[in-house]
């Protein structure tokens, strides 16, 4: 072979070794990047540290993010509690669920058994709903006997109705409990009056307070109803911050002697919903213990909505980086996320928000769609707000021999 054609054919080796080497690195781009804003002259209340959230006489209480389930604040918050009447939460889920799955029918009327009556009506001292003994009374209105007076007979009757007895539908009580990831949390009965087998945590009714209203809208609904009657007896929602802020549509309120002053209560203001509870507070009387719930509940969430704020940062689905394959059938493969992340933040950080991208140098086939590659980690301030994996988007299967045999040369010549 005449010199000239072989340094030719040397040159162009070469020239591809080097592509191949630039097309090696990765080039992971983010999209989208947080928008720079521009500094404005004078202090930007905006840059201000955020204050700590406001304190309460609560044994425990959180604030929790509907949207990403972050915890914007806490105390206690998987210290095991008395949930008292905050158990109806569950209550009224499980119902839901069994509901949804065609369990029960809806149409069916709820008996109200010698138990329910003796055990959670008038006699007792706790809440009920004046059922009559051995009636017959329309689901929906068990429902709001149980969600709006908080009534134990209610809470008795539906145990009964979904799964035969009251013990059965604690079993089932706990199995959604686990299935929720409510891990300091176990069920004793379906009422919430004190048992030494029966506790929570603030940190688990959030959990479950994100899931009723995420996974059934319509029983949640029930909550904001401010009033119902039966029987020409007129009921009103114990939750009386229904009243004080028109954003509140949720939750339940509790109290017992152990367990002292409850409340669970969610607000939604614009697109952003919050979710807070308060266990524990010890008062003089029930007017005070009353107040003291709903003002504990009320300065979280108006804390909440005013020092935070929520970002859709990227869709799923959607390429995020390129990187090249070895031994691919394909030269190349895109990153993506399994599903849309969202972010709450500071107000006014976003965009201080830095997109890191962890991942290879060498990606080598077969790669499964869905497989993990990377790692995507959104930074604030130098600590991260939140990471997610990088997967491939579509597969890459490999390469025949000859393919195989090339990317092991060259592999091999970048060493």
């Amino acid at each position: 072979m005449p010199t000239r054609r072989r340094l030719s054919i040397a040159a162009t080796v070469l020239s591809a070794a080097l592509a191949s080497v630039a097309l090696a690195a990765p080039q992971p781009q983010p999209q989208p990047q947080p928008v720079p804003v521009a500094p404005q002259p004078g202090a930007s209340a905006d840059n201000m540290a955020i204050p700590p959230a406001p304190d309460n006489t609560g044994k425990a209480w959180i604030l929790m993010d509907y949207d990403t389930g972050q915890i914007l604040a806490s105390k206690n918050p998987d210290e095991r509690i008395e949930p008292a009447s905050l158990t109806k939460i569950m209550t009224s889920y499980v119902v839901a669920a069994e509901l949804a799955h065609g369990k029960i029918d809806p149409n069916q009327p709820v008996a109200i058994s010698q138990r329910a009556w003796k055990e959670g009506g008038a006699g007792t001292d706790g809440s009920f709903s004046a059922f009559d003994l051995n009636s017959k009374v329309p689901l929906a209105d068990v429902q709001r006997g149980l969600i709006i007076q908080s009534g134990n007979d209610a809470a008795l009757a539906l145990a009964e109705h979904v799964a035969g007895s009251v013990e059965s539908f604690v079993a089932l009580m706990n199995q959604y409990a686990a299935k929720l990831g409510m891990k300091n949390t176990h069920y004793a009965n379906p009422h919430g009056l004190s048992n030494p087998d029966h506790y929570t945590s603030v940190h688990d009714v959030a959990i479950l307070a994100r899931a009723l209203i995420h996974d059934y809208p319509a029983e949640y609904a029930i909550y904001k109803e401010r009033e119902y009657t039966y029987n020409k007896i007129r009921q009103y929602n114990r939750n009386e911050l229904l009243g004080r802020d028109p954003t509140v549509d949720g939750i339940k309120t509790g109290h017992t002697n152990a367990a002292g002053f409850c409340l669970a209560a969610s607000a939604k203001r614009g697109d952003q919903r919050l979710i807070s509870v308060v266990v524990g507070i010890a008062a003089k009387g029930d007017k005070d213990g009353f107040r003291l719930r709903e003002d504990s509940n009320l300065a979280l969430l108006n804390w909440g909505f005013r020092f935070f704020e929520n970002h859709n940062l990227y869709q799923a689905n959607v390429q995020l980086a390129h990187l090249k394959v070895w031994k691919g059938a394909a030269k190349d493969v895109n990153l993506g996320l399994t599903a849309p992340v969202e972010v709450v933040i500071p107000r006014g950080r976003y965009g201080d928000l830095k997109p890191v991208m962890d991942v290879p140098r060498n990606i080598v086939a077969p790669i499964a769609q869905g497989q993990r590659i990377g790692t995507l980690r959104v930074m604030l301030d130098g600590k991260p707000v939140l990471e997610r994996p990088l997967v491939a988007l579509a597969a890459v299967p490999e390469a025949g021999f000859f393919g195989r045999a090339w990317d092991d040369m060259w592999m091999w010549w970048e060493g």
